[in-house]
Parts: structure tokens; sequence; C-alpha cells
């Protein structure tokens, strides 16, 4: 898939995020890279056949000091390639990056990773009681 349409899937997965969120989401980017580095796998302790489809890198609003400082922005790695590889077809491409995302972004706002799986599996529950 070209990047042009796979970054329109990461944009409409984005929107998919509650708006309470997404309102919230301040001096974050979001970027598509193709694949994470040998280096980011080997400092994540990512071993085959196991991949990084997102990565968080910034400071959590829980640990954040409001003291006005200036900073760079946080980001939000998406992975191209390990996405379409474990993909079935389109549909199951949009899903992925939309579970990468809320994971992602539950991350930046200071979640454990079992409040993130919770979040998921009720995100997950709902669009199945549509």
């Amino acid at each position: 898939m070209e990047r042009a349409a796979f970054e329109k899937l990461v944009a409409e997965a984005l929107h998919s995020i509650p708006r309470r969120f997404r309102k919230e989401m301040r001096n974050i980017a979001i970027i598509v890279e193709d694949e994470p580095s040998p280096d980011l796998l080997r400092e994540m302790d990512v071993k085959p056949p196991d991949t990084l489809l997102g990565l968080y890198s910034g400071v959590p609003l829980t640990e954040r000091s409001w003291r006005g400082e200036q900073r760079m922005p946080d980001r939000i790695l998406i992975f191209q390639g390990p996405h379409e590889r474990d993909s079935r077809d389109d549909d199951d491409l949009v899903v992925a990056i939309a579970e990468t995302l809320i994971h992602e972004v539950g991350h930046y706002f200071g979640m454990s990773e079992e409040e993130i799986e919770e979040i998921e599996e009720q995100y997950w529950r709902a669009e199945a009681d549509e």
C-alpha cells in the first residue's frame, strides 16, 4: 500500500478515538514509519516472531510538570510494514491501526498496560454491540 493511503487509514483511526480524549491531545505528532529499526527492537526487547506495531515516545501527561515548560512534541510512531504483514485484508488493517493508536494514546495519558487493555476490550465490545 502506498504511504499516502496508509496515512489516510491512520487519520481515520485517529478520528475513531472518542472526542473527549482527542480534545486533550496536545503537542503530539503521529508519524508513520516503514519499519522499527533493529536497534529499537533490541532496546524494546522484541524478538522474532514478535514485532513492534507502534511506539509512544514522550512524557505521559501524568508525569509532567505544569510550570509551563517548553517541550518538543511527544510522538506516536506507527509502523506500516508490520501492520500490513499482520493484517489479512484492508478491514483487518483498519482495526489493527486503531488498536495500535488506542494503545499508544493510552500511554500518552499515562495509563498502565492493564488499564489500556481494559479500555481496548471495552472499545471492541462496544463495537460488537452496535
